[in-house]
Parts: structure tokens; C-alpha cells; sequence
């Protein structure tokens, strides 16, 4: 049994993956953990009582998501494990990998709404986390 790790966020696109990821864990019998990531570096030159209650609101948000994904999988016969961490997206991910023992990433293609990656990105990044970790990452 393995231990699939799949970044994730709300939207229409968000939700899609999100039921992708849990068809493949389900298909593969593997352990499903949804990771959302609350990044505020794009407050970087806003006052601080801003950016703290911008931060709340966006980790409340973050929050509600994890618990969706976590309801959609258990629909579905799959009990999820959710995590939520602050930080910069991209080593969030890597580092929630290794500390869970991921075997897998799953990278939801980007869809026409805005996205932390475009797909050449994305591609990079999937290549750049197979190279660091040693896991297996796959765009879908």
C-alpha cells in the first residue's frame, strides 16, 4: 500500500482533481492525503494587520477545502488524511512528501481558471520533485 499525496484547492478544476485523485486511490488501494497550502507571499508590501487577517481568512478557507475533499473521499470509500501548512507552495509540497513518506504526487492540470502553475511550469516542477525526493510525481 502506498501514500498519495495531492496538493489541492477549491474551483471547479480543484474539485475535478480532487475526484481523480481519489479514483486512483482507490483503484490502487493507497492511503490519499490532500495537502493545501496557505501561501501569502503575494501580501509580501501590505501592512501587517492586513496580511494577518487576510492569513486567517485564507487558512479558514484552506481549512473548509481539506474538509470538502476529505467528505467527497469518504463518499467514495476512501478515508483521507488532510494537512494544512503556510509556506511558499512549491516546498510545501516537497517537504510534506518526504515527511509523509509519499510513494506518489499528484499534480492536477491546471484548467482555464488561474493557477499557481501553467503546465510547462507544472511539468518543470513535477520533473524538479522526482529529481529532489525520488517520488514519483504524474500530472493528470
Amino acid at each position: 500500500m502506498g501514500i498519495i499525496l495531492c496538493p489541492t484547492r477549491g474551483g471547479p478544476q480543484g474539485y475535478r482533481n480532487q475526484d481523480k485523485a481519489i479514483a486512483y486511490a482507490k483503484i490502487r488501494d493507497d492511503l490519499l492525503i490532500f495537502l493545501y497550502v496557505v501561501d501569502l507571499h503575494f501580501l509580501d508590501k501590505t501592512a501587517a494587520p492586513v496580511v494577518v487577517d487576510v492569513g486567517n481568512e485564507i487558512q479558514d478557507m484552506g481549512e473548509f477545502m481539506l474538509l470538502m475533499a476529505k467528505e467527497r473521499a469518504k463518499e467514495r470509500g476512501i478515508d483521507a488524511k488532510t494537512i494544512l501548512r503556510k509556506g511558499k507552495v512549491r516546498e510545501e509540497i516537497k517537504a510534506v512528501a518526504l515527511e509523509e513518506n509519499a510513494t506518489l504526487i499528484l499534480l492536477g492540470r491546471p484548467g482555464d481558471e488561474k493557477s499557481a502553475f501553467q503546465i510547462s511550469e507544472l511539468e518543470e516542477y513535477a520533473a524538479e520533485i522526482e529529481k529532489e525526493t525520488g517520488i514519483k510525481s504524474i500530472i493528470y
